[in-house]
């Protein structure tokens, strides 16, 4: 089974959640619950509130705040990924996508005094 068919699996599940009242106003408590920020990284953009627990396993908990956090597009990916039966990506990969970005970076040069 690809990923976009796992993937669509999933979404079908909570589609029906997330289209109603009920889930608006349970999402706006949940991203002030979490501070605004994902829950994983931090970050504060592009946020997505997720079930911790799958709709599709745990329909009970559709609308339990205790099962809802606040997470960032990128961290709601890999949990997604992992959820599906894709695994975690290698720790060597994540390691080198971070020595990248660390490099991109702008760098504070200090300068020598000269006495």
């Amino acid at each position: 089974m690809g990923l976009s068919k796992k993937r669509r699996d999933y979404q079908n599940h909570s589609a029906q959640v997330c289209r109603t009242m009920r889930w608006k106003a349970m999402r706006m408590q949940t991203l002030e619950r979490d501070g605004w920020a994902c829950v994983q990284c931090g970050e504060r953009r592009r946020l997505e509130v997720d079930h911790v627990q799958p709709v599709k396993t745990h329909p009970e908990l559709s609308f339990s705040l205790g099962n809802l956090q606040s997470l960032c597009g990128k961290c709601h990916a890999r949990k997604t990924r992992i959820e599906i039966g894709l695994g975690q990506i290698d720790p060597k990969r994540e390691a080198w996508k971070k020595l990248v970005k660390d490099l991109q970076k702008p760098t504070e040069h200090k300068g020598k005094e000269h006495a």
